[in-house]
């Protein structure tokens, strides 16, 4: 079907700038440059980046140090920084958000910063990892295609699509709206496949 190929060649494309945009900033290999052991996750990691520009990185580190955060953003100049120290909740996080103007409009980089022994340590590579392996051409198209079908001020975290349509086998727009307002997400979301 010419529509739902062409999701996929936009998916493709929106991939190839997003990953032009950490090659330019180098954030990755800036952090790796300070000890921090980075991960690719999120939507860009699981091959279903498409409308909503966000690249999710996940860093652990010894310690919970702002400071370097700070240094490589003023390295890299974003547009605009957000940072929220959530280092003292269950969390155990720093997080950074920082905005780059590129390829189709602005893009978010969410650079989330834990200690070694965080409880999440592992847990979102492992999941995109999942995702990826049970993907299949029919259930990527479908999950790119709520994707589309969703207005962009809608602002839906990736992973409801994925649970929605590997889960619990929603495959159209109404059927998705339905099941997205009897599914909130309320904090993290612990579903995997």
């Amino acid at each position: 079907m010419p529509v739902l190929d062409d999701l996929i060649v936009r998916a493709e494309r929106t991939a190839e700038v997003a990953h032009a945009l950490l090659r330019a900033t180098r954030l990755p290999e800036r952090w790796e440059a300070r000890g921090a052991e980075v991960h690719l996750v999120g939507s860009l990691a699981t091959g279903l980046l498409l409308r909503h520009r966000d690249i999710d990185l996940h860093l652990y580190t010894r310690r919970l140090e702002p400071r370097d955060g700070f240094a490589i953003a003023a390295e890299v100049k974003p547009q605009r920084l957000t940072f929220a120290n959530l280092s003292e909740t269950s969390e155990r996080c720093i997080e950074w958000h920082l905005w780059f103007p590129g390829d189709g409009g602005l893009w978010q980089v969410d650079v989330i910063q834990m200690a070694h022994d965080s409880p999440y340590k592992g847990y979102f590579e492992h999941r995109a990892a999942r995702i990826r392996s049970v993907l299949t051409p029919e259930t990527r198209a479908i999950i790119l295609a709520l994707k589309d079908a969703a207005p962009q001020e809608a602002q839906i975290p990736g992973i409801l699509f994925c649970m929605a349509v590997l889960r619990d086998g929603i495959r159209d727009w109404p059927s998705f709206q339905h099941w997205h307002a009897t599914h909130p997400l309320m904090g993290i979301l612990d579903w995997c496949p």
